[in-house]
């Protein structure tokens, strides 16, 4: 949903902070990385039962994960290796804090409640994974829902607002996420559908590998198949030369030796 709706106006926004965090010095990759140290302090400080301490330190942790996009288009350092580092520190963010929820309500409740963090944690790595799966196939419809990133920060925010809160909190995310899972899912197997094209170089090809769909990885696929085709033209050059050499050192011999023959034909006739 926040993607979707306000990514434009915040990236507007966001834009001079990246700027000026750029002009210090900062790098995507520090506050990348910074994001996930704030992550396990966030996890500790829910695990300790500092619920209002948690809330700053994810609020942090949230605070990294925005700016370190604008801070790479400022640097002008805009890479797949990036985005790849940023996506799987996000993927450990989500298990550490979820890890100091879990130790909190083992703490501090009974029964199986410790195994509902567990479940949210799970349904959350579903949606992510839906997205990668879908750009990898090159289908679409693998974005937005009620539930991506943003939207279960601001959410488990509020569940530390109180104890009392935390546990139907976890219960709403859990089915809130669910329901962005089984939305992704729908939309990616209807995109995927449909007749095969009619031409026949593409007798075959399903219909969703017509549209182009944004890939943080195509680029990087793309910049391989370039070099491979240059690396192929310069080794076909490096033959070819490598061909003429025995060539021409052919030629000398056949020259040398019609010289010799020549010269011992000579050299009977005077002796004769």
């Amino acid at each position: 949903m926040f993607d979707g709706r306000w990514r434009e106006a915040v990236d507007r926004r966001t834009a001079p902070v990246g700027e000026a965090l750029e002009r210090h010095g900062v790098t995507a990759d520090v506050l990348t990385a910074t994001g996930l140290l704030s992550a396990l302090a966030t996890a500790l400080a829910v695990a300790s039962g500092h619920l209002h301490l948690a809330i700053g330190l994810l609020t942090l942790t949230g605070l990294h994960d925005l700016l370190d996009g604008p801070v790479a288009k400022a640097a002008g350092t805009v890479s797949v290796r990036g985005a790849f580092f940023d996506s799987v520190v996000d993927r450990v963010a989500d298990a550490v804090v979820m890890g100091g929820v879990t130790w909190y309500l083992v703490s501090t409740h009974r029964g199986h409640l410790a195994l509902l963090p567990l479940a949210v944690l799970a349904v959350t790595s579903l949606v992510s994974y839906q997205r990668a799966k879908a750009e990898a196939l090159g289908l679409g419809g693998a974005t937005g829902g009620l539930m991506e990133r943003a939207e279960r920060m601001v959410l488990l925010g509020a569940g530390f607002l109180s104890a009392a809160l935390l546990v139907p909190d976890l219960w709403v995310l859990l089915g809130l996420t669910t329901l962005t899972a089984a939305g992704r899912f729908v939309r990616v197997w209807r995109s995927a559908e449909g007749p095969v094209r009619s031409a026949p170089a593409e007798r075959g090809r399903p219909r969703w590998r017509e549209g182009r769909v944004d890939s943080r990885w195509r680029a990087w696929r793309e910049g391989r198949a370039r070099g491979a085709e240059g690396t192929t033209a310069s080794g076909f050059r490096w033959r070819a030369r490598r061909g003429e050499a025995p060539l021409a050192s052919r030629a000398r011999r056949l020259r040398r030796a019609r010289g010799q023959r020549a010269r011992a034909g000579g050299s009977s006739g005077s002796v004769s």
